[in-house]
């Protein structure tokens, strides 16, 4: 059967009307019944408004409905709401405070508020309309909670101890209420309250240790030791691998002074299987704190038993690889535990990606490639394994491999990606587009690199540079190449590119200027400059000039192509 919404919402903003109107007559505010046919009319018509989205309508009529009616706490309601929107506050404030002034019964609009006073951080007056909400709704756990973080945030802990009495009574006793009240007899500083409460958990879960260690390291903190090494003992006598009575003996013997007793238990705690790997972690960062200050040798020993157990993760390998970094132990003794961890723990994506940080100096590409492919694979999403296998083929001058894997890369971009990963992946596969005579390719790949990093200097220079070999698009070429000299003023490879911009849009005088720069800051200048010098001299009429630049380029390689027939011809030819 097909539902009509309009209907709907007809039957509940007339169900609203009738209650409003009850109140109304309770309180002697009665209307004749043209006035209230008026006033539903133009409130419902109002309603129907602001649900189409047409909110000025809306307004205009909710206004004209409160002329006819001023005491209707449903339109102050919605009046607030619109001025929310607005973020009119001041009057959203008073609309809401009207509403629940004129209905004093109406949860809806006391809950509103609240949260509105809330939202103000005006806690005070909203403790004073969540009470008001609990009068009406006891039994309601969520008005409760809300008055106990509301009191929190004046301190007035004996109210929150009330609001948690009243949690009790509405949900039952609960270990979390019980663990609010002693954190909050803490803050009151009640001693007494705090040790019955947690005796009283202890009698209600005789079966259950975990109780009496809590007990027992509160009694710690509070100084009585000897009670409480009592009680840890006997937890410890009947389940003698309690790894939280474990750890808390490890406090009492740091308390009363048992060092020796202390570094055996944690010792034997950090090297048992069935203690998590977080505990085993915490311990061997104070023990490696402790023994640094008298035998810092005594922590790889410490490493070595720990490591000789099975691990469950690649954890303990992590730490022992930072504090061998840490000390600036040889890198390849660091990357053995690097892989370690990567045998124990395949997914472990920081230990392979630091691995291959440490092998990518060493030039060993092969090595890269073997190592960031299985990433691929552990780690579908992580990008960083595809950009370092990509750029090994690349290295390698595998421009196939390298194309193949970073299309494989690109597909997992998203919001949150590194931009410089991103930049130059598009801008090494421009490189290699254009190298395959695929200058369309190309151009769309450095149009994203600059999207993610429009600073990305290398991408503008290439960029540019094969916008002037096609003589195309040379006033955009400029602009890009402009940025690269800006950023790096005597980089002779950008001079030299916005030198042959110039030249090709004819700017023989700047472009002379531009490659001068270039060959004053680079005197290993390869045969492509050189030439270009040749031409941008030629066209600014020093011939001599220009042959002497051709001839040293022919000197240092091929050059365009060209090179031998401007040699020969002592002038610029084309073909």
């Amino acid at each position: 059967m097909k539902i009509n919404k309009l209907y709907i919402r007809i039957l509940t903003v007339m169900t609203l009307l009738s209650a409003t109107a009850l109140e109304a007559e309770a309180d002697g505010r009665k209307l004749s019944y043209n006035d209230n046919r008026r006033f539903d009319y133009f409130f419902l018509e109002a309603v129907n408004q602001q649900a189409a989205g047409n909110m000025s309508a809306a307004f205009d009529l909710f206004t004209h409905a409160l002329e006819i009616k001023p005491d209707a706490p449903e339109v102050y309601f919605n009046l607030a709401g619109y001025y929310v929107t607005l973020r009119n506050d001041s009057l959203s404030k008073a609309n809401f405070e009207k509403a629940a002034e004129l209905a004093p019964k109406n949860t809806t609009y006391i809950e509103h508020l609240g949260q509105f006073y809330i939202n103000a951080k005006d806690y005070k007056n909203a403790i004073k309309a969540y009470e008001k909400l609990y009068a009406l709704q006891h039994d309601n756990p969520n008005v409760i909670t809300i008055l106990l973080q509301l009191y929190g945030t004046q301190n007035d802990y004996s109210r929150m101890i009330d609001m948690l009495d009243r949690l009790e009574t509405v949900q039952g006793s609960s270990d979390r209420i019980s663990m609010t009240k002693l954190q909050v007899y803490e803050q009151q500083g009640k001693k007494k309250e705090q040790e019955d409460l947690l005796k009283g958990m202890v009698a209600k879960y005789p079966n259950d240790p975990s109780y009496v260690v809590m007990f027992c390291n509160w009694l710690i903190n509070n100084g009585r030791t000897k009670e409480a090494g009592k009680r840890l003992q006997q937890v410890l006598k009947e389940n003698p691998t309690d790894v939280g009575a474990r750890l808390t003996m490890l406090d009492f013997y740091s308390a009363t002074g048992k060092k020796e007793k202390e570094k055996d238990l944690a010792e034997q705690l950090m090297t048992e299987k069935d203690v998590p790997s977080k505990t085993k972690l915490a311990l061997l960062r104070q023990t490696i704190i402790d023994y640094d200050k008298t035998d810092s040798t005594a922590v790889e020993r410490l490493f070595d038993k720990i490591l000789a157990t099975p691990q469950k993760d690649g954890d303990m390998y992590m730490m022992k690889a930072a504090y061998m970094a840490l000390h600036k132990q040889p890198t390849e003794a660091i990357d053995t535990v690097y892989q370690q961890a990567l045998k124990v723990e395949p997914d472990n994506s920081r230990a392979r990606l630091l691995l291959l940080q440490d092998i990518w100096p060493t030039k060993n590409y092969d090595r890269v490639i073997e190592v960031a492919h299985p990433g691929q694979e552990y780690n579908p999403d992580d990008m960083a394994f595809y950009y370092f296998e990509g750029l090994a083929h690349y290295m390698k001058k595998d421009n196939d491999k390298t194309l193949e894997t970073f299309k494989k890369a690109v597909e997992q971009i998203n919001k949150d990606s590194d931009p410089d990963i991103v930049t130059d992946l598009y801008s090494v596969m421009g490189d290699i587009y254009h190298a395959k005579g695929q200058d369309s390719l190309a151009f769309q790949s450095y149009e994203k690199s600059l999207q993610w990093k429009p600073d990305n200097v290398g991408a503008l220079n290439n960029y540019a540079y094969y916008l002037s070999e096609k003589n195309e698009d040379l006033e955009k070429a400029e602009q890009m190449s402009r940025k690269t000299i800006d950023a790096q003023p005597k980089n002779s490879t950008f001079l030299d590119t916005y030198a042959w911009i110039l030249f090709q849009q004819g700017k023989y005088a700047d472009a002379k200027t531009y490659i001068d720069q270039a060959i004053e800051n680079d005197s290993t200048l390869g045969d492509v400059v050189l030439e270009h010098a040749g031409d941008i001299y030629y066209m600014s009429g020093e011939k001599e000039k220009a042959l002497d630049y051709w001839t040293k380029a022919a000197e240092r390689g091929e050059g365009s192509g060209l090179l031998s027939k401007k040699i020969k011809l002592k002038m610029i030819v084309t073909k």
